[in-house]
């Protein structure tokens, strides 16, 4: 064609002339640059500056004319046949050609950019860039009963059988060497099925045990020098006398002070168990004990009784050195601390030395009915103020590197909006059940996807995000880590968390915590699910009428969903299979977290049990990204809200009554609460009336949902002291269960005041537009 173009000019222009072609410099900006033609002759000005050119001779004749009119009828039948054949090709293309192609561009990662990993895990975090992604959605969209079977076929015990092999190691302590390993190998794995996988990187303070100086237990004669420890424990040395709490909760403590038992200035001696370690410290300090000692009672760990127990005792989550704020290595860290860590020194010993402290403490014996007798055989379980014991905790900081990795399949309509399945990948030890489990299920729950949308057609309307977390164990310190860093978008754009961590701890039940938002999509699941061990469902199993009582508990402060949900306002939810009549896994925080004892514990089906543990949550994430509105139900939140309200209101009128708070009413709180019913109430007709059909119309309903959760964190305190800013499951002065404790009647006023204002605020945002907004 330029050779056609260059001998039309000839013909026709009595001067020859420059193309101009763009031409990309190093800044990424277009440089013109000034191509000039084969015989044009260039002149340099006498001064050295620009060229000029000089016009070629006239040339014309008849001839040429000839020449001009077989030109433009070889040009006229090129573009023509030229159109044809880019015509025929569109039109036989097969369907599955464009399909392909979108697929393949679905699967750009959220972070355009995003580093490829080599042997090191790279600190590349991009999670706010817009991705590319297709221009229109599909068409034919797979029926919800056709994907559940997809997944299924794709998620057989068989898939497991490598994964799981792979993927359990005997060490993963976050920061190690395994831990890097298995970060990369996710990394590759991500790559290869397209996922565009990404690391968020965090330098933490670790705290771990000083080689050069162990922690001590002296107690008469007896030294010991446990291995297992608590991080994050104040470090010193205290002496005190040696008293037996029990488990350590609060109604444990007021047996002692029945019994006359001191526990200021004193020694406190816990079994684990019943609420987190955190917890147990945090109300020993409260009650004034100098130091904590727990140790696995035989009657609730059924195991060697010289097993070394691990845990951390931060009432919080995230790196406690940076509350509040992400620990990236250009952060410029104020000297601060989280108000959670504990000011008196915390170990861990096993079950045989507490025989050894057990059996020397004295003081008076508990009544039977407290509950304090535990299964250590020929053993009394006295209460102890008598005897003396010295505890010494030498515990470092270490700042340790740590890695998040990511991947994505993005999604076809809304892909700025995220379903986040995340997993951690370390632990104290080996970490079978904890750790290896979990990533193996959200490798092979990407692979499944992957394919589905690869080979079978499937068009995810949201954006799936599968990420791998580091230094769970330390208290979701790599999850919360990432929360922060991204605080100011992630809960618009997150529409829930599921955790895959202690998916599969037993067989034949379930226990769940969620969001309320949440409770729909759990049963919904849960009767879909196929009972693999007899007839009916999952939800058969659990009791159809009694399925929430059977199954649901509230989520605890150690649960790795707990900052998704009270710190970023992301609905989100843990579930595990689990032995009937047990709360936990004995095995977590020991070296005997292994394949065999869960084997154990699952009589030897744990591939099968992981496999329906990966199908069922499966099928929760794809049913958020598939519905064209959110499976987010508001009336459950209705329920939970009317309960909280009604005991803070008793609380108050209580205080009225008895002359202690004047010029308050509560029922400013009640009209709160109704302006959130009647939200939702509108918020579901809405639904009910809306042309699913119209994708703009399913998006503001679908950001009207999201919306409840986040709103309802108080605004009123600050992520830095207050992290768990939910109203309902947080933990502060803020929350409806404080207020409905509280006896401080200045803060009672405060605090009643703000949380109506929090609940109206949150009533405000599911309304939609502005001007609808009523008010109170």
């Amino acid at each position: 064609m330029d050779r056609i173009r260059s001998w039309f000019n000839q013909v026709t222009m009595s001067e020859r002339y420059s193309r101009f072609m763009l031409q990309p410099v190093e800044d990424g900006e277009n440089h013109v640059e000034v191509k000039l033609s084969d015989d044009a002759t260039e002149v340099e000005d006498n001064d050295g500056g620009s060229p000029r050119f000089r016009p070629a001779p006239l040339r014309q004749g008849r001839r040429n004319l000839c020449y001009l009119v077989l030109g433009s009828l070889l040009i006229f039948f090129t573009g023509c046949l030229i159109g044809y054949v880019s015509h025929r090709t569109s039109d036989v293309a097969p369907d599955n050609c464009s399909a392909a192609a979108a697929a393949a561009t679905g699967a750009n990662a959220v972070a355009t950019g995003a580093a490829a990993a080599s042997s090191d895990v790279k600190p590349t975090s991009r999670l706010d860039v817009v991705p590319t992604f297709p221009s229109a959605p599909p068409e034919v969209q797979l029926a919800w009963k056709d994907i559940t079977q997809l997944l299924k076929q794709k998620l057989t015990s068989e898939a497991f059988d490598k994964t799981l092999s792979d993927f359990d190691l005997r060490s993963r302590s976050a920061g190690s060497q395994e831990d890097v390993h298995l970060a990369n190998r996710l990394i590759e794995e991500f790559k290869k099925l397209d996922m565009s996988p990404w690391s968020d990187n965090h330098y933490v303070q670790l705290q771990k045990p000083d080689r050069e100086r162990p922690n001590r237990v002296t107690f008469g004669t007896s030294v010991f020098e446990p291995t297992g420890y608590l991080a994050y424990s104040a470090q010193g040395k205290v002496r005190g006398k040696l008293v037996y709490g029990n488990y350590g909760r609060k109604e444990d403590l007021d047996v002692l002070k029945s019994n006359n038992v001191e526990v200021g200035g004193n020694v406190l001696l816990l079994r684990a168990g019943k609420i987190s370690f955190a917890e147990q410290v945090d109300n020993a300090a409260k009650k004034g004990a100098s130091a904590v000692l727990i140790f696995p009672d035989s009657d609730d760990y059924k195991y060697d009784m010289s097993t070394p127990l691990y845990g951390q005792v931060h009432l919080g989550s995230g790196d406690p050195y940076t509350p509040g704020f992400p620990s990236f290595n250009h952060t410029q860290f104020p000297p601060t601390k989280s108000s959670g860590l504990p000011e008196i020194p915390a170990q861990t010993i096993t079950a045989n030395m507490a025989r050894t402290l057990l059996g020397g403490i004295g003081g008076p014996e508990p009544d039977a009915s407290s509950g304090f007798t535990g299964g250590l055989k020929s053993l009394t379980y006295r209460l102890g103020g008598v005897e003396n014991v010295t505890v010494e905790v030498n515990n470092v900081l270490v700042n340790t590197e740590v890695h998040n990795v990511f991947g994505v399949i993005q999604g076809f309509i809304d892909p700025d909006r995220y379903v986040v399945l995340g997993a951690q990948r370390d632990a104290w030890g080996q970490g079978y059940a904890k750790a290896t489990i979990g990533t193996a299920v959200l490798l092979e729950l990407a692979k499944a996807v992957r394919k589905m949308v690869e080979e079978d057609g499937f068009r995810p309307r949201r954006s799936l995000i599968f990420a791998s977390w580091s230094a769970g164990e330390y208290g979701s310190v790599g999850a919360t880590e990432w929360l922060e860093g991204y605080m100011s978008s992630i809960d618009r754009n997150v529409v829930t968390y599921i955790s895959l961590d202690g998916l599969v701890m037993g067989l034949g039940g379930v226990m769940a915590s969620a969001s309320p938002l949440l409770y729909s999509l759990l049963e919904s699941t849960m009767k879909e699910t196929q009972n693999p061990f007899g007839s009916g469902s999952v939800y058969d199993l659990m009791g159809r009428a009694k399925w929430e009582s059977n199954t649901l508990r509230p989520m605890s402060i150690d649960d790795p969903s707990y900052p998704f949900l009270t710190f970023s306002g992301i609905p989100s939810i843990s579930f595990h299979f689990i032995t009937p009549n047990t709360e936990a896994y004995t095995y977590y925080g020991t070296d005997l977290d292994s394949k065999d004892h869960l084997d154990y514990k699952t009589n030897h089906r744990t591939n099968e049990m992981t496999a329906l543990a990966a199908q069922f949550a499966g099928s929760m994430a794809l049913r958020l990204v598939h519905d064209r509105l959110l499976r987010l139900d508001v009336r459950r939140y209705s329920i939970e809200l009317s309960r909280g309200v009604g005991q803070v209101y008793q609380h108050v009128r209580q205080h009225i009554q008895a002359g202690r708070l004047k010029g308050v009413d509560p029922n400013w709180l009640f009209r709160a609460r109704g302006a959130f019913q009647r939200a939702a109430a509108n918020l579901n007709n809405d639904k009910d009336n809306t042309d699913l059909e119209d994708v703009e119309a399913c998006r503001v309903l679908n950001n009207r949902m999201m919306r409840v959760e986040h709103t309802l964190l108080s605004p009123y305190v600050t992520p830095t002291e207050t992290p768990f800013r939910h109203v309902l499951h947080g933990r502060g002065p803020h929350t409806m269960a404080s207020i409905a404790a509280s006896d401080d009647m200045e803060q009672l006023h405060i605090q009643l005041a703000l949380v109506t204002w929090t609940l109206q605020g949150c009533a405000n945002a599911m309304v939609g537009e502005i001007w609808e907004i009523t008010g109170m």
